[in-house]
């Protein structure tokens, strides 16, 4: 049987607390009810969801860039520049001279190792829907943060209380000993 997915963000109710209480699937979990151990997992479980959608949002925003540049790059292909002198890269860091011979054409790389040729109009469109995509791929991963990060928020909040608690508990033993 597959693992649950996770949980959902806080919902109201429990012990008094506005997020003591997280959805799994359908069923809620009070977080007053966990012990400090499973407190401190489910934190870092939530952690380790931030860093990974983070990470993610990182990368897409890369790319992003990316198709941005070569979308801006495509202006250089004028008729006025057509037979001009420019520095062809071959790595990172190696140029070579060229010359550039048709303004009309470029080859994009559309993924896998294909490339395909296209007019500078089709092309600026070819980016602007990847730009447009990955953006909605990050709006779309923003809120799922978000959430984990108030879950994540909620989970310390318990936890604090939860030693506050201890701290209380042991002050007060500790006091009824020494009378």
């Amino acid at each position: 049987m597959p693992p649950p997915p996770p949980p959902s963000f806080p919902v109201p109710g429990g012990s008094g607390c506005r997020l003591c209480r997280l959805s799994f699937c359908n069923m809620a979990v009070n977080l007053a009810e966990l012990s400090l151990p499973q407190l401190e997992g489910l934190k870092g479980q939530f952690e380790q969801e931030t860093e990974f959608l983070t990470s993610s949002i990182a990368q897409l925003k890369v790319v992003q860039t990316k198709y941005v540049e070569a979308k801006d790059c495509m202006n250089v292909l004028k008729t006025e520049n057509k037979g001009k002198e420019l520095l062809v890269p071959l790595t990172s860091s190696m140029y070579v001279p060229g010359t550039l011979s048709d303004v009309e054409h470029v080859l994009v790389d559309v993924g896998t190792g294909y490339y395909v040729e296209k007019n500078v109009e089709d092309t600026k469109e070819f980016f602007k829907r990847k730009i447009d995509f990955l953006t909605k791929q990050i709006e779309k991963i923003q809120p799922a943060l978000q959430e984990k990060h108030g879950m994540k928020q909620a989970v310390i909040e318990v936890m604090n209380m939860k030693i506050q608690q201890l701290q209380a508990q042991q002050a007060s033993q500790s006091g009824t000993t020494k009378a």
